[in-house]
């Protein structure tokens, strides 16, 4: 007779579920994405994403100081600008509100950890779009794409160790990279948000970013359809193929399959991004008494890097720190 199969031994104790977890999750492995505001004298709370505020040049170097002691593994900056236009050139302006900020932390921190910057123009456009608009309102690609150079050395030069495109215009990739090695950044890494789609839980983001889309629009004709699972790995190889570094996965625990599926087939680092709306839900129903908020998040943050995540971008990064440092 063979013996009962007992499982349960390994999970006896916890000292034994920790020696043969199979997934670890570490300060390290997360990343914090933080909002900086222009012309503002003092931190301004996100409602919609509680323990969040639109930064200070000040608040966000002492912000940055925090998490660098709980050995957070990086910093993702956006920027809230105080004007706005059709072509969202505050992106680009080596004055621009990241850009300052950007030669801010790097000063104080170096390579200490990594210091990463969003790409894109929607927070400083009018019409709150991705890129620039033709005449009939659809957003023009190639247009947009220069830009998109014009940014990403902008950033590089103020000392971003990482650029993060997220437009998800066709060919940014390579226009970026071909802009930053001709300008001599061939060492700044481009954390593509490869399989990013156009998904309903952005609402707390766009609040943090003051973006409104005008005239009722959305973007669902660049970012990808929910419904489709095949074309993120035809998205994440064209961004690999052109020169992506890292690829990212956005949102993260309703596409676990994706990041499973581009964890087996892409070789290259992958990111998921747990986004504002799975954070506020959390914080939402913690509020309530409904769940145990530290737990929860716990529990997501290691199902991603389960999933295959090698790291998280998440707006629980401090609070999961000092949690697993506890």
């Amino acid at each position: 007779m063979f013996p009962i199969e007992r499982p349960r031994r390994l999970r006896r104790t916890g000292a034994l579920r920790q020696l043969v977890a199979e997934t670890t999750l570490n300060p390290g492995d997360v990343v914090a994405p933080l909002f900086v505001a222009e012309g503002r004298d003092a931190p301004r709370d996100i409602t919609s994403l509680p323990g969040h505020v639109q930064h200070t040049l000040e608040s966000l170097s002492d912000e940055v100081r925090a998490l660098h002691a709980r050995g957070v593994g990086g910093i993702l900056l956006f920027g809230v600008p105080a004007t706005k236009d059709e072509v969202g050139s505050g992106a680009y302006d080596d004055q621009g509100i990241v850009q300052v900020a950007l030669r801010r932390v790097r000063d104080e921190f170096g390579d200490e950890l990594v210091i990463m910057a969003d790409l894109c123009l929607d927070e400083y456009t009018s019409h709150g779009h991705c890129g620039v608009l033709r005449a009939d309102g659809a957003v023009d690609n190639d247009a947009t794409l220069d830009l998109y150079g014009r940014t990403a050395v902008a950033q590089a030069r103020a000392g971003a160790a990482v650029v993060a495109p997220s437009g998800m215009m066709d060919g940014q990739v390579g226009a970026i990279r071909e802009a930053l090695d001709a300008e001599g950044y061939v060492d700044t890494v481009i954390m593509a948000y490869s399989a990013k789609y156009a998904s309903a839980l952005y609402g707390p983001f766009r609040e943090a970013v003051g973006v409104e889309i005008a005239h009722g629009g959305d973007r669902r004709s660049y970012q990808q359809d929910y419904r489709n699972r095949r074309e993120a790995w035809r998205e994440a190889r064209l961004d690999v193929d052109e020169g992506a570094d890292i690829i990212m996965v956005k949102p993260a625990m309703t596409y676990l399959d994706i990041l499973a599926d581009l964890r087996r087939e892409v070789d290259a680092p992958l990111c998921a991004y747990h986004v504002s709306g799975e954070y506020a839900m959390i914080k939402a129903a913690a509020e309530r008494g409904w769940i145990d908020g530290d737990a929860v998040a716990l529990e997501q943050l290691t199902a991603l890097r389960r999933a295959g995540a090698d790291f998280v971008l998440t707006y629980f990064a401090r609070e999961i720190a000092e949690v697993l440092q506890a």
